[in-house]
């Protein structure tokens, strides 16, 4: 891999490698890879910074964070990238615009990481692909995703076609993704899910309401079943406060998975301790 833009750009195979990296970070003996990460968020990003950021330095990446609306230049992204490789060795990118970040990795001259964009968000999928593995293998696992087309959908779609995974969707029908596939009855639906995965609802947030997932409906599913709401949530809004407080919930530190894998996404990219 060059780049990680999008999912179904990924194999059953990187998967399996990126698994095998992250481990090894997690057991502190990953590769250390020397140079320069530039990073590019914005103030309100919180987990996937602090990761990134946190990550880079502890394998030996000197992280430089600039925001966003730094690429927001006419000038040619491929001259901004030619630019960059001259000091710095990756970038992590979160923006808005997906064919912006296209454009970065199209010159070629440096690895260019989607830290999430309007698009999609590779890296939270991944994180939590690799949080499950910690019980079992996920591609196994049967994957209920509640709420409405968005990026978060639109990752876990590119997931399910990248790694063969059984995901539905639940939410009203108009607000399906495309080619999802979809049950528009909740409880129905989560009676065959291992994992639940909520988003914000955003704009949708009375269609959404009959969707909110809750400890009757956690009821409904299998035992064993984990609800992983993708952050940030709101309890009361995309989930109950009794969903949280179950059993079921993974908790926060399911979301500690994200440092390995953002260390192991980066030295992937650079050739696993080019230094």
């Amino acid at each position: 891999m060059d780049h990680l833009l999008r999912l179904d750009e990924w194999t059953v195979a990187n998967l399996g490698e990126l698994f095998e990296v992250a481990r090894e970070y997690e057991q502190g003996r990953g590769p250390r890879v020397e140079g320069c990460a530039v990073l590019f968020f914005p103030p309100s990003s919180l987990r996937t910074r602090v990761s990134f950021e946190r990550g880079a330095a502890l394998m030996g990446l000197q992280p430089i964070t600039l925001p966003p609306q730094t690429l927001d230049k006419p000038e040619a992204m491929e001259d901004v990238a030619a630019y960059l490789a001259q000091w710095a060795d990756i970038v992590v990118a979160r923006h808005p615009s997906l064919a912006l970040l296209e454009q970065l990795a199209g010159a070629n001259a440096l690895p260019v990481v989607n830290a999430m964009t309007d698009v999609n968000h590779p890296c939270e999928v991944l994180s939590d692909l690799y949080a499950l593995s910690a019980t079992g293998d996920p591609v196994q696992l049967r994957y209920l995703f509640v709420c409405a087309d968005g990026n978060i959908a639109r990752a876990w779609q590119e997931a399910a076609l990248a790694f063969g995974l059984d995901l539905v969707q639940s939410c009203p029908q108009g607000l399906a993704s495309p080619g999802a596939a979809w049950n528009g009855d909740l409880r129905n639906a989560a009676s065959r899910a291992d994992v639940i995965i909520t988003d914000g609802p955003g704009q949708h947030a009375e269609e959404l309401a009959p969707y909110r997932v809750t400890a009757e409906v956690l009821g409904r599913a299998p035992a064993g079943v984990r609800l992983a709401p993708c952050p940030p949530f709101l309890r009361g809004r995309e989930v109950s406060a009794d969903a949280i407080a179950s059993g079921s919930f993974v908790g926060h530190g399911f979301k500690s998975a994200l440092l390995p894998v953002q260390q192991a996404i980066m030295s992937m990219l650079l050739g696993r301790g080019r230094s």
